[in-house]
């Protein structure tokens, strides 16, 4: 293993870290006081030649998303509209855990990446949408910010600038589709979590009808790192197109399972075998989920030489996502995993977009039957037809969420499905959906 960047950016090992005090006598809070010694813009380009990618799944460029925000919203001051920044903290999908152990940890880091990205983008009001049921998470961020706000670094005119911004804690309902930007701001507009139709865009048409920038935790914790120490040291650390640490919640069949910060592009097979201790009974790794739960999956064979960031990846067909690694061994049903996968995106299906209300639960119901030894080889492309009908069809991208890990492991490993029906003692015949249109399926 080679590892040149043992520095913990994000979670680094101080005790206490989550008190302001101990924030503060570890460096915290220096980044905003530089940032207010240059001018927004100079922040935004900081940030955008850092190469810094969103951490929440999609790694779009995070200073280029700043510069979507308009810096003004009219040519009259007195009708100007307010802005938006909204920090997305409804981490919820199966397998991701990384940004409460941020929450938990190292709060003020990301009041610090608020504060920093308000000021760039010129914004008063910032929402962070956390899990309802998250309430212990909940209460300490609650109390940072409470913290923050008795020290003036949150507030009116902060560090006797002339810059005031709020910080609005939000819990929502507990709904897997409110991590969907435009559902969350709908959530917190105190609307049913419905993704909205896109364009408009959040910077032209976000939060009650403003201008809105949407973060999430991780992303706007390495933005502090990235105006103390410049974005040419940023850039340099791990991958060259997806540059900085990342942190890695890995669970499954691994001897030490956890959340681990590295720099992107370690060796997916170091993370396993040298970081995380290896496979329980030193067994074979059967399948691997790189990014949570709505990333495509590989093969154990795959992982060598594939490096944790979004290029290389891509190279076997799958995405970083959310940097929750998802580990089975060579016993692991993959078929009742996929069940258990497509149960919850059924059951978290907003139900606005036909295919996917409807979709989702084709797949459920498919799964159980091979589950159950009650489906036909037929069933294995009837599967795949309700996956390929959800994916790009829908408003949000749940639809996709649900059907790539259907058509990833139908990809990956149909001779397991092939055998189930095979060993069936009571095969019947095909299901068909009655609501979808199958471009292949068999009459």
């Amino acid at each position: 293993m080679q590892l040149d960047f043992t520095e913990k950016l994000i979670l680094p090992n101080i005790s206490n870290l989550h008190q302001l005090s101990v924030y503060e006598e570890n460096g915290g809070y220096q980044a905003i006081r530089k940032a207010f010694t240059m001018q927004p813009d100079a922040v935004t380009n900081e940030v955008k030649q850092s190469n810094l990618r969103g951490r929440g799944g999609a790694c779009f460029p995070t200073g280029l998303k700043w510069t979507f925000m308009p810096k003004s919203t009219t040519a009259d001051k007195q009708t100007e509209k307010p802005k938006y920044l909204c920090c997305n903290a409804d981490e919820s999908e199966p397998g991701t855990f990384k940004d409460r152990q941020i929450i938990e940890f190292n709060p003020h880091l990301l009041i610090e990446g608020i504060l920093c990205a308000a000021y760039a983008m010129g914004i008063k009001s910032t929402y962070i949408y956390i899990r309802g049921e998250y309430y212990k998470w909940y209460k300490i961020l609650q109390n940072a910010v409470e913290e923050a706000y008795a020290k003036n670094y949150i507030g009116e005119k902060i560090f006797g600038t002339e810059f005031s911004t709020d910080i609005v804690v939000h819990r929502g309902a507990g709904a897997y589709i409110c991590g969907e930007e435009s559902a969350l701001m709908n959530s917190v507009e105190g609307k049913r979590g419905y993704p909205r139709v896109k364009p408009p865009f959040p910077a032209a048409f976000g939060l009650w009808g403003c201008p809105t920038t949407i973060n999430n935790v991780e992303t706007l914790c390495n933005v502090p790192h990235i105006i103390n120490r410049g974005w040419e040291w940023f850039s340099k650390i791990g991958s060259p197109k997806h540059p900085g640490t990342i942190l890695l919640g890995v669970s499954g069949h691994v001897n030490k399972p956890g959340v681990y910060e590295f720099p992107t592009g370690i060796l997916l097979s170091d993370l396993i075998y040298e970081v995380c201790g290896g496979i329980p009974g030193n067994k074979k790794i059967k399948a691997v989920i790189p990014g949570g739960s709505s990333t495509m999956w590989i093969r154990g064979e795959e992982i060598d030489g594939v490096r944790m960031d979004a290029e290389s990846l891509k190279t076997v067909g799958t995405s970083i996502g959310t940097g929750g690694v998802i580990v089975m061994d060579e016993d692991t049903d993959v078929i009742k995993v996929l069940s258990r996968i497509a149960h919850f995106y059924h059951h978290e299906s907003c139900g606005q977009c036909t295919p996917c209300r409807e979709g989702t639960g084709w797949m459920e119901k498919i799964l159980h039957n091979f589950e159950s030894s009650e489906a036909t080889l037929e069933d294995i492309d009837l599967l795949l037809d309700v996956a390929n009908n959800i994916e790009g069809n829908t408003i949000c991208a749940l639809g996709d969420a649900a059907a790539w890990p259907v058509q990833s492991v139908i990809k990956k490993f149909r001779g397991e499905f092939e055998r189930r029906v095979r060993k069936s003692p009571k095969v019947s015949s095909s299901i068909k959906p009655p609501h979808l249109v199958f471009a292949h399926a068999t009459p």
